[in-house]
């Protein structure tokens, strides 16, 4: 068992398996030494999502539980980019959320910190990362988030 494996398995957590792309793109570029990983959205490991907006149905916990879900596909695009070795990951570089918003939301950095927080636990230092967080008016499939990546790795 990986040390990710065991951080996930310790927070009851589970890697989804990588995702398909839902379009015309590729669900990771790598130039360099960066690693772009596409917009992930709240697909659980059993296939279950979290839909609908935020402020509107949606309360901020269910929303961090959503952006926690999309760091996780974010981790599974990176465990298939890096052939399962986490070691080439040299740092999150920046997270990128979409928080599916009522107008008067406002509270969407307190949403993407569910992936924030997934990614300095499982990565430690190497997981501290710039970012931003929007709310936007709609996202693809009522998502609740959407968030994207970029990493360094070691060439």
């Amino acid at each position: 068992m990986s040390a990710i494996d065991t951080i996930l398995d310790k927070q009851g957590l589970t890697l989804p398996e990588a995702k398909a792309p839902l379009g015309a793109y590729v669900p990771f570029v790598q130039t360099g030494n960066l690693l772009m990983v596409s917009g992930q959205g709240p697909i659980g490991a059993s296939g279950a999502t979290i839909t609908g907006r935020l402020g509107d149905g949606l309360e901020i916990e269910d929303g961090t539980r959503a952006a926690q879900m999309a760091g996780l596909n974010i981790v599974a695009q990176l465990k298939l980019a890096l052939d399962g070795d986490f070691d080439k990951l040299v740092r999150v570089v920046r997270l990128n959320g979409f928080v599916n918003s009522a107008p008067d939301f406002t509270h969407q950095p307190a949403v993407i910190n569910g992936a924030s927080e997934l990614m300095h636990d499982l990565f430690g230092e190497r997981g501290i990362h710039s970012r931003i967080a929007v709310g936007v008016a709609s996202l693809p499939m009522n998502w609740a988030v959407e968030i994207d990546a970029i990493i360094e790795v070691a060439e």
